[in-house]
Order: C-alpha cells, then sequence, then structure tokens
C-alpha cells in the first residue's frame, strides 16, 4: 500500500493538481506517525501508512499556515473522511479544492482503538482516490453503541460516580479541542473571560461545565474518530459522551454525521417528519 501510496502522491505533485500533501510520516520504528506536510517528490519517501496512523488529519486543514502551502491532498482513514462532510456541510472547506486520498483501514492502534471494533467505513467514503482494500468486514448497526449500551446498565449513582472519578482527573489542557477537527472557533467559549462561562480552574465543577459544553457542541457533529479520547494525557474516557449524543441524533432524527453528504444536518435543519417526545 505504501508503495502505491507513493506512486498516487507523486503523481498529484508532479501534475500540479495540488501544492502538499497532509499525511503521516514516521522517523524511527518505534515511535508512532506523526504529521508531515510534504510539498516536492523528493519528500514522498517520508510518507508511511501502518496500523499506527492514528491521527485524524483533517484538523490541519482549519490551520492557515497549512492552507498557505497551496491545494493540498489530504491522506485520510474511513473514520476521518466523514469530517470533511461535515465541515463540507458546516462552510468551513471548498472540497472541490483539494484532493482526498483514502486509505483502506483494518483498525489502527496497539491493541485496537475501540472505534475499529465498531467501525463500517474500513472502505473510505466519499474520497477522490482509494489506495488499498480492507480486510475487515463493517460491523452492522446493532454493536455501533455497544460501548454505551454496557455503561448504560448501571444505576444513575453508578454512571455519576464513574464520571466524578473520570472528570476529576481532567486539568484542562484542551488537547480535545485542539485535536478535534470539528472545534474551529477561532476563540473558544472557555476562552472568553469578560463574562467568564465557564470557571477558569480545573475543579470538578469546571471540568464539568467545560466537556459537557464542548460535548454538545459536538451534538449531531461527532464523526466519532476518537481523536478527543486518544490525545486526553489523563485518559479520560469522552468517548461515551460523544457515544451517547450520537445516539440521541441517530434515534430521534435518523442521522449520522458525516455518512451522507446530502443529508440535512441535525443542527440548523427542520423537517416535519422529527420526532417530538421530548417535548413535555
Amino acid at each position: 500500500m505504501v508503495k502505491q501510496l507513493h506512486t498516487v502522491c507523486r503523481e498529484l505533485l508532479e501534475s500540479g493538481r495540488v501544492q502538499v500533501i497532509i499525511g503521516y510520516g514516521q522517523k524511527h520504528s518505534e515511535l508512532a506517525p506523526c504529521p508531515v506536510f510534504v510539498t516536492t517528490v523528493e519528500e514522498i519517501d517520508q510518507l508511511v501508512w501502518n496500523d499506527q496512523c492514528a491521527g485524524n488529519l483533517t484538523a490541519y486543514l482549519k490551520r492557515k499556515e497549512i492552507r498557505a502551502l497551496g491545494k493540498p491532498a489530504i491522506i485520510v482513514k474511513g473514520c476521518d473522511a466523514r469530517a470533511l462532510v461535515v465541515l463540507q456541510r458546516e462552510s468551513q472547506i471548498d472540497r472541490s479544492q483539494m484532493v482526498v486520498i483514502g486509505m483502506a483501514c483494518d483498525g489502527v492502534g496497539e491493541p485496537r482503538f475501540p472505534k475499529c471494533a465498531t467501525c463500517d467505513a474500513h472502505t473510505p467514503r466519499h474520497v477522490d482516490i482509494v489506495v488499498g482494500e480492507a480486510a475487515r468486514q463493517p460491523v452492522d448497526g446493532e454493536h455501533r453503541y455497544a460501548d454505551l449500551n454496557l455503561f448504560m446498565t448501571q444505576s444513575p449513582d453508578e454512571r455519576m460516580d464513574y464520571w466524578q472519578d473520570e472528570l476529576e482527573r481532567c486539568v484542562k489542557c484542551y488537547a480535545c479541542r485542539q485535536v478535534c477537527p470539528l472545534c474551529y472557533c477561532e476563540r473558544c467559549v472557555v476562552d472568553k473571560n469578560r463574562p467568564a462561562r465557564i470557571s477558569v480552574p480545573a475543579t470538578l465543577k469546571g471540568n464539568y461545565a467545560w466537556q459537557i459544553t464542548r460535548a454538545f457542541h459536538l451534538a449531531g457533529r461527532c464523526i466519532g474518530c476518537d481523536e478527543c479520547t486518544r490525545a486526553c494525557p489523563a485518559g479520560i474516557n469522552l468517548r461515551l459522551l460523544n457515544l451517547s449524543l450520537a445516539r440521541a441524533a441517530e434515534g430521534s432524527f435518523g442521522y449520522r454525521a458525516g455518512v451522507d453528504p446530502e443529508a440535512e444536518p441535525v443542527i440548523g435543519s427542520f423537517s416535519e417528519r422529527d420526532k417530538e417526545g421530548f417535548i413535555a
């Protein structure tokens, strides 16, 4: 797959279709791949692809310094590609002004990340070029929220104790925000201090306010790449928060973020077929 990837990227650069390739590079076999920005044919050998390419590179498309490099080609996994659909629907990118290279993926991480166990996008969709073939078959829909279903078998008190233990560890480093491709506000609500809407210190109350606010800002938008959970230095399982709101969007509106480019987003759209069971 790496040889095929290099061939594709070489053709893109030599033809002038793009000026930069946003991909994965690995300086040492013992280190995880990191983002690289290839602008010349001579640099193509830096690009790698393996089961440790976990990062969602679409977060870099909003960076001003990356945009300054010219028209990009970006390497994505199937789960990452969904972010592009959401960003396009929210008028944050011009999909026609980039080339998307989708890498067939059988899962990343060692052991595999929880998201990979319920993945239904091993072969990327809505991309311009697909490299490789996936060996794994997509799981059926009933397993999509397996982790959340297991968590919900606990009593309310047990679930509250769980979240208290989790969120007590938050140090408000905001790594979850920085790594998220859909957290693109130039000034985050947590950075506003006149008035201060969210407590600045890393107290339990402030941590609850921050994490719940961020989860609701991603309601109907989160594409389940789980980068927030992976990036968290405290190991907080933010995946459960995102799964809860994703299931609500799918159950109430039949909508999954980033799956259908033509589907109207849950937030900002209205249909007479919308369920109204939440209205008291």
